[in-house]
């Protein structure tokens, strides 16, 4: 089979469908990544075919704009759909429709593909959508959390339902249902509304990347959803550790790492702080990102920066990890079994700090309490916790014996013959 791929996004929404194609390419099959050009460099090192969708000067624009909204805790989602969303529907479609052959091609996209949810409609194309984090899934039984709506977890079940609707209706509509419905409307497909309540996922198949202990199936979630687990792909073998990263390693105690998400540019601020709370709590420390205008000139000796890390490789040997809550960086914490501190911006963070707190390995910081000794000092008591070794050590346990990328793809491909018998 020709499996096309289709992603939108940061390296955290790229490496899953690395993961993916690469297993699926390993089985035997011809694979197209179709992503922006900022990551064809990595698909084209995993040996895959890559389609652009979206230039790499766009994706570097967008992302260090000092107006980004694109991880504000109420404007983010959007701007993520208005940037980097919406405008690429219509060429989506058209790179599936110009490749697509009946009984040749599966599509599996990120849920926000949605040229690839208008394929299916139109032209019948095989669709399995993928959703990275269980905050995508609706429920009036365990709600997802979300900024400024911690409260909606105590309302009763029919009233959580209807702030949904009121919610779809009154701010998600507005923003994502007059292009869809409009490009829909080319083939005399009727309008529909409520798009991410149900449009957006497969009718064929729903794959969550991320396992039941972390966020166990509800029974109002979609009835196609299948989950199988975190796909866990960190680049390592195409980028390893490097010397430098490794010498540093080797010379003292295992560091604190902090990062807080591959496309953030604007976290100065933050990464000061960590800074300043290595030096408070006597902690030597590692700072990850790629884009290195936001780091502090004149870092002290036992602070260190690099651009990029494989999380597998690194995070066993650093005392914990301080991110922002991204899905796949939450997962690799878990892996490693390493204590995490939280600070969540926008989108699903929130929930997954949520859900971390719950399996009593994390803890969280606010936004406007990450300054030095606030940090340092939830940082003393995320380390001095006597229970937190035993905890992350059998979450990680959970890892072992499981392969959820062989799930996934077995789930990708089984559904051709699925549909062959309906």
């Amino acid at each position: 089979m020709h499996h096309l791929l289709v992603t939108l996004g940061s390296h955290g929404d790229t490496h899953p469908f690395l993961a993916i194609g690469a297993k699926l390419r390993e089985r035997g099959h011809r694979v197209t990544l179709v992503a922006n050009g900022h990551f064809e460099p990595l698909i084209r090192a995993e040996g895959l075919e890559f389609i652009e969708l979206g230039t790499a000067e766009e994706y570097l624009r967008h992302i260090e704009s000092p107006d980004s909204k694109l991880f504000h805790p109420l404007h983010g989602f959007k701007a993520v759909f208005e940037i980097g969303v919406l405008p690429l529907i219509r060429r989506t479609f058209e790179i599936i429709k110009e490749r697509y052959v009946p009984d040749e091609m599966i599509v599996t996209a990120h849920t926000i593909a949605f040229g690839a949810r208008i394929a299916q409609e139109v032209l019948g194309v095989p669709l399995a959508t993928i959703d990275l984090a269980p905050a995508v899934f609706r429920s009036a039984y365990d709600p997802p959390r979300f900024v400024y709506m911690e409260w909606l977890r105590r309302m009763p079940r029919p009233m959580i339902r209807g702030i949904h609707r009121l919610l779809d209706l009154a701010v998600v509509d507005p923003v994502v249902a007059g292009p869809i419905n409009a490009f829909r409307a080319e083939f005399g497909l009727p309008p529909v509304k409520r798009i991410i309540h149900e449009w957006w996922n497969s009718p064929h198949r729903v794959i969550g990347l991320f396992p039941e202990w972390f966020a166990p199936p509800q029974i109002d979630w979609p009835g196609q959803v299948k989950l199988t687990g975190f796909p866990l792909y960190d680049e390592r073998g195409v980028q390893p550790l490097s010397p430098e990263l490794t010498a540093f390693l080797d010379a003292g105690a295992p560091p604190l790492a902090f990062t807080f998400g591959s496309a953030m540019t604007h976290a100065r601020p933050q990464l000061a702080a960590s800074v300043e709370a290595c030096r408070l709590s006597g902690h030597r420390g590692v700072l990850l990102t790629r884009h290195r205008g936001q780091v502090p000139e004149n870092l002290p000796a036992g602070v260190r920066h690099f651009d990029y890390a494989p999380f597998s490789e690194l995070l066993p040997r650093c005392a914990a990890l301080v991110h922002h809550g991204g899905i796949g960086t939450t997962a690799q914490a878990l892996a490693a079994g390493v204590p995490q501190l939280i600070m969540p911006l926008a989108h699903d963070q929130h929930d997954n700090a949520s859900r971390v707190r719950r399996l009593g390995v994390g803890m969280e910081i606010a936004t406007k309490h990450y300054q030095a000794r606030p940090v340092a000092d939830t940082l003393a008591k995320l380390l001095g916790d006597p229970q937190m070794p035993t905890a992350c050590r059998a979450v990680a346990d959970r890892f072992k014996g499981h392969d959820p990328i062989g799930q996934t793809c077995d789930l990708i491909e089984q559904m051709q013959a699925e549909l062959d018998m309906a």
